[in-house]
């Protein structure tokens, strides 16, 4: 998949003057694969207001840069080689002592290339597809062996090697299974315990696919759920619905949250949803826009974004619901396309 990284780098060019600066040092080594297509540990890039820019990095990836469409310069201290008084630069990725480093003269910002990238070319949908399509069948090729008797890891690990066979980069993150009492630890690491009769077990997982990740959940039953289990999960897959329908274009981040929150809130249970309800997906598994009470700003089109309620009761179990989906004009895309009616194995 090939990208237009100068258009990308003009669209940043473009925001600059709103922001104050001449230009913005990006130093995130995935915001700098974003502008360049140069994926490193070691790079930075100036981008200017006037759409020139200047990319710096090691003798390791040197030769690789000077490929690209962007000109390279090698040196020790990338940082160093392209500060410029007055430019911006990414706060949320300098470390304090850098920035003293550099010296005076310099604007930390907050995130600017992340806002760019929270909106989607059709090469980015079509990769984040791939990779659901992956998640998807990976569930649905392990979904016989879950079953009593499994480890929590194993059952991990099962879901993993499967996604690598389909054609995954790798796991999208460190892959959750959540059996029984575990369930009401949103992000439970898998151990030895064994699935049990009775249990729930949620199972939040991805794949990642030339660099982009896909994000889903699911809860199943192993055996016919108990009256309070029925109750939690119809609960958070009402609430679920509600989040999809309240993602378009032009919504605040805060009332998709809202939306799905309520729900759960109303039925005696908000003080179990301890985590806001989704996130962007794409280069990282976590990227802008952020959904949750306190979160601003509206969402745009065509923006992967997760929606992921959950119920967490400490000491029996927890449910939650998990798709990535994209927001559209029209209603969103769903990408993750698993059934999300409860499944008891």
């Amino acid at each position: 998949m090939t990208f237009d990284y100068p258009a990308r780098r003009a669209r940043l060019a473009g925001l600059l003057t709103g922001h104050e600066v001449p230009a913005l040092l990006v130093t995130s080594p995935v915001n700098v694969h974003y502008l360049t297509g140069l994926a490193s540990s070691n790079a930075a890039v100036l981008v200017r207001a006037d759409g020139s820019a200047l990319l710096a990095t090691d003798n390791r990836y040197i030769d690789k840069a000077r490929t690209l469409e962007v000109p390279a310069v090698e040196a020790p201290d990338v940082a160093a080689r392209l500060a410029e008084p007055g430019a911006g630069i990414e706060a949320a990725n300098m470390s304090v002592a850098t920035y003293r480093r550099l010296g005076e003269g310099l604007v930390p910002l907050g995130p600017v290339v992340e806002v760019l990238r929270a909106v989607k070319d059709d090469g980015e949908l079509e990769l984040l597809r791939t990779a659901c399509e992956i998640t998807d069948q990976a569930f649905a090729d392990i979904a016989e062996t879950i079953a009593p008797g499994i480890t929590e890891r194993d059952l991990a690990r099962l879901l993993d090697n499967r996604m690598t066979e389909l054609g995954a980069d790798k796991p999208a993150f460190d892959t959750i299974i959540a059996a029984g009492e575990n369930g009401a630890v949103p992000h439970h690491a898998p151990t030895d315990r064994p699935l049990r009769a009775g249990d729930l077990v949620t199972m939040d997982f991805g794949a990642r696919y030339q660099g982009y990740h896909a994000d889903m959940t699911r809860t199943v039953s192993l055996g016919p759920p108990a009256a309070w289990q029925r109750e939690i999960y119809d609960l958070v897959a009402q609430a679920q619905r509600a989040g999809r329908e309240a993602l378009v274009p032009g919504a605040e981040s805060r009332d998709v949250d809202a939306a799905a929150r309520t729900v759960i809130q109303d039925a005696g249970y908000g003080s179990r949803f301890r985590h806001g309800l989704g996130h962007g997906v794409g280069l990282e598994i976590h990227e802008e826009p952020f959904l949750g009470p306190s979160r601003t700003g509206r969402l745009e089109d065509r923006v992967p974004i997760t929606v992921e309620p959950g119920v967490y009761l400490p000491g029996r179990g927890g449910v939650r619901i998990e798709d990535t989906l994209v927001t559209r004009e029209g209603g969103p895309e769903l990408f993750t396309k698993t059934t999300k009616e409860l499944l008891v194995l």
